[in-house]
Order: C-alpha cells, then structure tokens, then sequence
C-alpha cells in the first residue's frame, strides 16, 4: 500500500508540473506573468481567490485592482469573480498594471525579453519621394529617323563599286560607286553646250539674248543637280568642260550598310534600292507595358537598360514616345525609347531588360509593406508607444512605390515607430484582449454578473 501511495504521489506530482509547464507556454499568460513576478504573486492571487474579492476591487496585498478571473488552461474562459473552470481548476485573477486602466482595449505590453524570443523588429515612418520602378522587356530596333536610301533617277550601269559588303560602316561623303547612263551623258553635253552659248553671248548688246543664254545654261545646271550631282562635280564639269562617262555616287549619311543589291556590271533602273545606310549612333527600344502602369508614364522620363551580353553595364535613354493604343489581344502598350550607342554596342534586333522610374509623389509618408497586415477590408499596423507597449492602428494605404514600399495617406505620423515583423502574434493578442473586454462587458450586464 505504501509503495502504491507513493507512486499516485509522483504521478500528481508529475501532472501538476506539466500544467504549469503548459501555463508558461501561453504567450502573456497569467501564470506566466505570475512566473516571472515570483512566488509572492502567486500566493497574494491564491489569497484574492480565497477571499473572494471580484473584478474591480482592489487586493489589499498586492495594492493592485483585479481586472478579472481566467482559467489557467483556457485563456477565453472569463468571469468577475472567482470559481472553478470547466476543468475543475481554480481561476486565477489578473491584475491591471500600472496606467493599463487609461489604455485602448487594443494596447497589448510585451516585456524586452518576450520581443526578443519573438523577433520584433521595428522601424520608422519616414517621409520621402515615392518611386515606382516598372519593369519591362525590350527589343533594340533601328531609329527610322536615321535610315537611308541609296538609289539613282536615271536608268544606268554599275562600272564600279567602292563598297562591297553588308555591314560595312561607311562615312557621310564616302564613294559607293559609279555608273555608267546614257542620259546623264546627254545631260552633260546639254549643260556643255548651254555653257558655251552663254560664254558667246554674255557680251551681245542685246539684253533679251544675254538673258535667254543665262536661263538656258541655269536650266542646264538644274537639270544635273536633279539627277544628284554634286556641286562639286558640276564644278569640275564647267571647269574641265569634258563630258564624264560615269558618275560617282556618294553615301549621303554615316552609318552601316544593312541592305546593298548592287553588283559591278549590274543594269540599274531608276528608282531601283542599291543600299541602305543605317546611322546606329542611336537606337530605339520598343518595350510593351500593361495597360495599368500607363499612368506612371510620361514622354521624356529616364529610362535604364541592362543587357545580358554585358552583365554589369547600365545603358541611360528616355522614353521618345508613347504610342495612342493598346494591343487588343495583350492589352499592353508600346513605349519607343531612345539610346545613345556610340561605340556600337547596342546591336538591333537585341533583347533587352528595361527599368523605368517614376517619382509618384514626391513628398510621401512611406512604410515598408512588411508593417502592413491586410485583411482585405482594412489594413492594421503596429505602433510601438514605448516601455513595450504596442497599439493596433488602423490606417489608409496608397500606392505601392518601389523596394516594397507603401505611401500611407493617414493614420500614422512622420518618425513614428512601427512593428516589422512578428505582427500577427500581436494581431492575434489584441483580438484577444479585445473579445476579453467584450465578454467582461456581456457579463457586467447579465442578472448575477456571470
């Protein structure tokens, strides 16, 4: 019998200490706050309990008001006075602390050592320019501003080309080739002829003859500057007074040559493309947005550029032009960008990555969307009053900036400080805290106060 004594003993002994364990374990709990006050705290609420002072009043050896009773197991069960829990066990009061009873409902106190154990990290409300950053792909395409036609007026064969390939880079000026027509020789001995005439007449007597030899030899010299002689060349012509065979033809722009179809020997009719010059000192981009970032755009914002072909380099541009509509099937729009490339690097036909930044508002109260814990239909962030107390604040949330960030348009103030992380833990007391004032504020009402 002794031995079976003994045993039930430590087996009470065991149970017991599992529930204080399962006590502590409860976040604010009252048990854990008794733990922490010390021994004495736990014998002035087992006296409360036994004299039966209720919520309200204030016990006589802690000098603290009650503010209610709660079931060590159940942190939901509350009464005004005290009794036994569903579970049989006695319910333990809680006591309001100092100033508590002028704090809001959803104020909760957190010792230092607790927001270590829960990670509470804090920030502050600042107040600063809201950039939204847009992110994009792009495609590098020719500027059609700078694409060139090489072609004659005149039918003709090719006797020579100066350049041979596509992509040669070739300079404003440079000879592309000469070319043999028929009716540029015409035009020559037509000019020549004219020329001759004039230096005959230019000394008549006669003003109507001096006159008609002027317009003859001026519409002469017209006539060559149509078929894209150079000023030069009618030059050397009135000053060789010698018809040419060929005539060079010159690249009218610096660049590259994306398109050539003339070959040596090759008959040419007029009108017909022989090269294409295009100028790559710059380029476009076009990029598609969707339809929703279309307000935070503007003509002439900066733009930057990373390749991946360059890994690390950051090309500038601005946005050229907008373009009015939208792709039905995507619902994007088309931005045209416009880059700098002296050195050639950006090559059309590239893919590219695009970031756009917009300063939103200029001069904003801005958090960190971490802070913000959304429901939805309201948006609550946690504002740290000092000597750890925490408040729920509801506020109002703007736009959504860069680095995850929120533009707050009220509820919070400049320099506040604010909870970063382990919000929901806090959320999850405050409710707490408040269904605990409801129930203390159903029971006060109902006949008996339970």
């Amino acid at each position: 019998m002794m031995k079976r004594a003994s045993l039930i003993g430590i087996v009470i002994i065991l149970l017991l200490g599992l529930i204080v364990l399962l006590q502590v374990l409860f976040f604010n709990s009252p048990v854990a706050k008794r733990q922490a006050d010390g021994p004495d705290l736990i014998v002035n609420q087992a006296l409360a309990a036994e004299k039966g002072l209720k919520a309200g009043m204030i016990d006589p050896k802690t000098g603290k008001k009650i503010k209610y009773y709660v079931a060590p197991m159940d942190p939901t069960y509350i009464r005004n006075e005290p009794g036994k829990s569903p579970m049989g066990m006695d319910l333990v009061p809680v006591y309001e602390e100092e100033g508590e009873e002028k704090e809001p409902a959803s104020t909760i106190r957190i010792d230092p050592v607790t927001m270590q154990n829960m990670g509470v990290r804090l920030g502050k409300v600042e107040r600063k320019p809201l950039i939204k950053n847009i992110r994009a792909f792009g495609n590098i395409t020719y500027d059609e501003t700078k694409i060139y036609t090489v072609n004659t007026k005149f039918n003709g064969w090719i006797e020579k080309l100066y350049v041979n390939f596509e992509g040669d880079k070739v300079k404003k000026g440079q000879p592309l080739f000469d070319i043999y027509s028929p009716e540029l020789v015409s035009a020559q001995e037509e000019y020549l002829l004219a020329l001759q005439q004039y230096n005959s007449l230019s000394n008549s007597s006669y003003p109507n003859i001096r006159q008609g030899a002027e317009r003859l030899l001026a519409a002469s010299r017209t006539r060559l500057r149509y078929w894209d002689l150079t000023d030069r060349q009618i030059e050397e012509l009135t000053k060789e007074k010698k018809v040419r065979k060929t005539l060079t033809v010159y690249s009218p722009a610096n660049g590259v040559v994306t398109k050539k179809s003339a070959f040596e020997g090759h008959r040419v009719k007029e009108g017909m493309e022989l090269y294409e010059i295009v100028d790559l000192s710059k380029v476009w981009v076009d990029v598609d947005i969707y339809e929703y970032e279309l307000p935070w755009v503007h003509q002439g914002m900066p733009a930057e550029m990373n390749l991946t072909y360059i890994p690390g380099k950051t090309f500038h541009g601005k946005v050229l032009y907008i373009y009015p509509y939208l792709e039905a099937k995507t619902r994007t729009a088309t931005l045209r960008l416009e880059f700098s490339n002296p050195d050639y690097e950006l090559k059309p036909h590239m893919y590219a990555n695009i970031n756009l930044k917009s300063t939103v508002v200029k001069d904003a109260l801005v958090i960190p969307q971490e802070a913000v814990i959304d429901s939805g239909v309201r948006q609550i962030v946690f504002v740290a009053e000092g000597k750890g107390r925490f408040r729920a604040r509801e506020v109002k949330i703007g736009l959504e900036g860069n680095q995850n960030e929120y533009q707050v348009l009220s509820g919070l103030k400049e320099g506040e400080e604010i909870v970063l992380s382990a919000q929901f833990m806090l959320d999850s007391e405050s409710r707490l805290q408040e269904a605990v004032q409801k129930m203390l504020e159903l029971q006060k009402r109902a006949p008996g106060g339970h």
